[in-house]
């Protein structure tokens, strides 16, 4: 943690509050679009752009970069077994001899490791979340999920959403991951519609702990979701920090940097 030393002639070393990122801003937006959601005040946020064909009546809430990652070996275990016939003197064809069985061994062993399932990036796109799927937009591998499909949500990081489904073109039940900066709107939309009773959702575990006061440290009023957890209580309201005026969110609803950007994200036409 960076300090600094208080005014008086040398003083202890002093903590200093992390900086304000990238995904601390987006979770503050992520915070403004849940509590005009749950408010049913959509109707009064700026239209959000995109590409993704919605449904009658489906409001777009974010639109912004990820990548898709799913859980899947990246062999089957097979290799090239390859025999060698060496013809010389004693000490060459048992040089040869253990050269190819060494070579044997390794690729057996670099089979067996690539057989094994790991999470593995699919591809990168820009993601459409709205208030009743999310679209994933890629000409390899698309994704479409509803939020009343799935059979299980996990924030699986800061900027990590994780779903299971049974996949309705025959692939059995799949397990995917979205990195993005809208991850927990993702999360928590999928958790009102089907798991309202998530752990995470009923204790505010999907919020960072402290977010509340960080919020009113960098002068962003924090406005909590209705009927949603946020972890522990807060302090008093004369403990609280003031948080200082600002100004309102982007027109669209929703800022639209991509990842590794370490810059706030703008503003939106």
């Amino acid at each position: 943690m960076d300090h600094t030393h208080g005014p008086a002639y040398g003083g202890a070393p002093m903590p200093q509050a992390p900086a304000w990122s990238v995904l601390d801003e987006y979770l503050w937006h992520t915070c403004e679009i849940l509590a005009d959601l749950r408010a049913d005040r959509l109707d009064q946020r700026p239209l959000v752009a995109t590409r993704a064909r919605l449904e009658p009546g489906e409001r777009a809430l974010a639109v912004g970069p990820a990548h898709r990652l799913s859980w899947r070996p990246l062999g089957d275990g097979s290799y090239q077994h390859n025999s060698t016939f060496a013809i010389g003197g004693p000490a060459f064809v048992i040089g040869a001899l253990a050269a190819s069985a060494i070579g044997n061994a390794s690729r057996r062993r670099n089979a067996e490791l690539a057989a094994r399932p790991r999470w593995l990036l699919d591809g990168t796109g820009e993601i459409t979340v709205t208030d009743r799927h999310v679209f994933f937009g890629h000409p390899q591998c698309p994704l479409h999920l509803s939020w009343d499909g799935l059979e299980s949500v996990e924030l699986a990081g800061p900027d990590l959403f994780e779903a299971g489904f049974h996949d309705i073109y025959g692939g059995g039940y799949t397990t995917v991951q979205l990195q993005t900066p809208w991850a927990s709107l993702m999360f928590v939309c999928a958790a009102l519609t089907s798991f309202p009773a998530h752990p995470r959702l009923l204790t505010g575990g999907w919020l960072p702990p402290g977010f509340e006061q960080r919020c009113g440290q960098a002068g962003r009023p924090f406005r909590p979701a209705a009927g949603l957890g946020t972890g522990p209580a807060a302090p008093p309201p004369h403990a609280r920090p003031q948080a200082a005026p600002t100004a309102p969110p982007p027109p669209r609803g929703a800022p639209d940097v991509h990842l590794g950007k370490e810059t706030p994200p703008g503003r939106v036409g």
